[in-house]
C-alpha cells in the first residue's frame, strides 16, 4: 500500500488537503488574507454555522435532514430580541436556555411528524420553514429588533469573553462541539444514532428504539438552531424577521456534506464537520479581501463548493476501492 493510499484512508484527510491548498492559493493572490484580522474575521463567521452544523449532523447520519433550521433560528432570536425589550437585565445565560428550550420544542415538532406520520423529513421540515418563518412575522409584527434594543452584555458575548478576550460565542461553539463528538464516539446514544442511520430496520430488530433516537436528534438540532438565534442577535446586532436565519440552511447542510457525512446516513464525524464549516467559513472571508467583485462572489462561493464536494466524493470513491468495495 502506498503512502497516498493509506493517507485517504484518513476520511477527514481530503477535506483538510482542500483547504491547505486554498488557504496558500488565496494567501499567494492577496498576502493580506493571512493577517490576524483576517483570520479572527474567519472564525467570528463559524460559530453560529457550527453549533448548527453539530445538529444537523446527527439528523443526517440519522438518515433524515432538517431545512427548516434557518426559521427556527430567526424565531428563537426574535423572542429573546422581544424579551430584551421588555427585560433588558435578562442574563445571558437564561437567554441560552430560553434560546434553547424554543428551539428544541420547534425541532421536536419536527421529528414527532417525521415519526408519527412517517412523512419525509424533507417534506416536513419544508412545510415548518414556512410554518416557522410566519411565526417569525405573527411574533414580531414585522418590526425590527435594532441595536439599542440588544443589551451590552449579549454584544459583547461575541467580542470578548474572560479567557484571554477570546470571543465568547467561540468558546461556546467549542464546547458544544466537544460535547458533540463525546455523545457521537464515545456513548451508547452515539451508536445507535450510527446503527440507526445505517439501517433503521436492523436497528429496530436489534431493540434500538428507533423513534426516540429520531427525536432526538431533531430536539437536539432545533435545540442548537435555538441557541444560534441567540449567537446571531449577539454577533450582528439585530434581528430582521424578512432577513435573519433565510438560506442559512444550505450554507450548513452543505458544510455538513462537505465534511463527510454522508447523505444516505449512517456515518460522518465531528472533526470532518468542523472541517467542512472551516471551509466555508474561510471561502466566505477570502472573496472580498481578494476584491471579488460583489456580483460574482455569489457564485464563486456556490462554484467552490460543488468542486469541494465532487474532489471530497472522488476521495470517497477511491476508498472504497482500497476496501474493496468497489471492483478496480
Amino acid at each position: 500500500m502506498t503512502l497516498f493510499d493509506k493517507f485517504l484512508r484518513i476520511r477527514e484527510l481530503g477535506i483538510f488537503s482542500i483547504i491547505v491548498v486554498f488557504v496558500i492559493v488565496a494567501a499567494i493572490i492577496d498576502p493580506r488574507f493571512m493577517t490576524l484580522d483576517s483570520w479572527r474575521a474567519v472564525f467570528l463567521a463559524i460559530p453560529l454555522i457550527l453549533v448548527m452544523a453539530m445538529g444537523q449532523m446527527m439528523v443526517i447520519i440519522c438518515r433524515h435532514v432538517d431545512i427548516s433550521i434557518g426559521s427556527i433560528l430567526a424565531f428563537s432570536a426574535i423572542v429573546i430580541g422581544l424579551l430584551y425589550i421588555q427585560f433588558p437585565g435578562l442574563s445571558l445565560w437564561l437567554s441560552l436556555i430560553i434560546t434553547a428550550f424554543v428551539g428544541l420544542v420547534m425541532g421536536l415538532i419536527n421529528g414527532f411528524i417525521v415519526t408519527r406520520f412517517n412523512v419525509h423529513s424533507i417534506i416536513v421540515t419544508l412545510g415548518t420553514l414556512s410554518l416557522y418563518r410566519g411565526l417569525v412575522f405573527i411574533v414580531s409584527g414585522g418590526r425590527q429588533i435594532d441595536r439599542n434594543d440588544i443589551p451590552e452584555h449579549v454584544v459583547s458575548f461575541s467580542q470578548t469573553s474572560f479567557l484571554f478576550s477570546i470571543p465568547g460565542i467561540l468558546i461556546f461553539s467549542a464546547i458544544i462541539v466537544v460535547i458533540t463528538h463525546l455523545v457521537m464516539r464515545h456513548s451508547v446514544l452515539g451508536r445507535e444514532i450510527y446503527a440507526t442511520g445505517s439501517n433503521p430496520v436492523a436497528a429496530h430488530l436489534k431493540g434500538i428504539n428507533v423513534t426516540k433516537v429520531t427525536l432526538f436528534c431533531f430536539g437536539i438540532c432545533g435545540m442548537l438552531a435555538g441557541v444560534a438565534g441567540l449567537f446571531y442577535a449577539s454577533r450582528f446586532g439585530y434581528v430582521n424577521p424578512g432577513v435573519t436565519g433565510v438560506g442559512i440552511e444550505f450554507i450548513v447542510i452543505a458544510g455538513v456534506i462537505i465534511g463527510g457525512t454522508s447523505i444516505t446516513g449512517g456515518s460522518g464525524s465531528v472533526l470532518g464537520t468542523f472541517l467542512g464549516i472551516l471551509l466555508l467559513g474561510i471561502i466566505n472571508v477570502a472573496l472580498p479581501v481578494l476584491n471579488i467583485p460583489g456580483e460574482f462572489q455569489k457564485a464563486i462561493y456556490g462554484l467552490i463548493i460543488v468542486v469541494a464536494l465532487a474532489l471530497d466524493q472522488l476521495i470517497i470513491y477511491r476508498m472504497k476501492k482500497l476496501s474493496g468495495g468497489i471492483n478496480a
